[in-house]
């Protein structure tokens, strides 16, 4: 199933259920009022959830619409929890080097992962309001899950299972307020601002093989200013998202809706580019001793897409512009 939520008046947003193909929509506000609700009762909305998705695909849903991925807010506006690991180990290993800090013990082993807020994500054609073009504004690419209830103590494979929905993300990154934050031992907090999200969460079925191992093996193509930038794959994480999930909840438990991000996919292979300026930029100062490439100037837009080996969007798109917030 696919599902996407309207903007309305109240925080949450409307429920909407999309068709395979992110043509159509119809409200399914009758069966859950919006994501997060569905999410804490999903034993008793999915049959009925299921079911209006068959007909909406099959045309015969009464009241659908067409999609406007425009008219919708992240597909969770505000969640119980948001942690975002860096489950890419080619990343962290050069994000080390840009943050000349000392390697983080049993990397290779033990995910890392930072508490985020999750009290105002953005949507995907949501202009990203920040204060300072000085701050080193970063855009990075990820793919998340959201889950069910997770007991504390879970094992990674159970943790699986508590998959409800996958989404992909952009998660703004501050880079000259990080290295501070990274060596004070409390981790970020200034130098992440809301997080994005493509208007489409998915159930993993909708990915087929492209959901294996805990994994999500799509390209996430990525523009900046239009130009291509990357288009590294999924399919390089080292922690499956089983993996992460059992971390988070070592020792606490997970309510429904808890969002876990994969951090910032990249792969080996330089040639498919990157999904963060940061990681451009390391890679040149060990080619040719310095970086080249600036951080994002207020105007500035960055597009993302996960695309399947056919060329389809499972999840729509990321279409942003950077601009200057107000003052308050």
């Amino acid at each position: 199933m696919k599902f996407a939520t309207l903007r309305s008046a109240g925080r949450d947003g409307e429920l909407l259920i999309v068709s395979r193909d992110l043509t159509r929509a119809v409200s399914a506000h009758d069966i859950a009022p919006n994501l997060l609700d569905a999410l804490e009762r999903w034993n008793d909305v999915e049959p009925h959830l299921a079911r209006r998705y068959a007909a909406l695909n099959a045309g015969h849903a009464d009241n659908a619409f067409a999609f406007d991925p425009h008219a919708c807010a992240a597909p969770l506006p505000r969640s119980p929890q948001w942690c975002d690991a860096s489950a890419f180990l080619n990343h962290g290993r050069l994000m080390e080097r840009a943050f000349d800090t000392a390697p983080i013990p049993d990397f290779d082993t033990l995910p890392v992962m930072y508490q985020g807020a999750s009290d105002d994500f953005l949507g995907a054609s949501d202009d990203a309001l920040l204060p300072d073009e000085a701050h080193g504004i970063d855009f990075e690419g990820e793919f998340g899950v959201i889950t069910d209830a997770v007991p504390m103590g879970v094992e990674a494979s159970e943790a699986l299972e508590r998959v409800r929905l996958i989404v992909q993300l952009n998660d703004w990154s501050l880079r000259a307020l990080g290295p501070r934050e990274m060596k004070s031992g409390f981790g970020f907090l200034q130098a992440k601002p809301s997080t994005s999200f493509a208007p489409v969460a998915l159930t993993p079925d909708e990915l087929g093989a492209d959901w294996h191992d805990g994994r999500v093996d799509l390209r996430l193509w990525v523009e900046w200013n239009g130009a291509w930038f990357g288009n590294p794959s999924g399919r390089e994480m080292n922690f499956d998202f089983g993996t992460l999930i059992a971390h988070a909840a070592r020792t606490r438990r997970l309510h429904a809706g808890t969002i876990i991000g994969s951090g910032t996919v990249s792969n080996a292979d330089r040639t498919v580019g990157s999904a963060c300026i940061a990681e451009r930029r390391v890679i040149e100062i060990l080619g040719q001793g310095a970086p080249c490439t600036p951080f994002m100037k207020f105007g500035d837009r960055v597009r993302m897409v996960a695309l399947t080996g056919q060329d389809e969007a499972p999840f729509g798109e990321i279409d942003q512009r950077v601009c200057r917030a107000a003052p308050p």
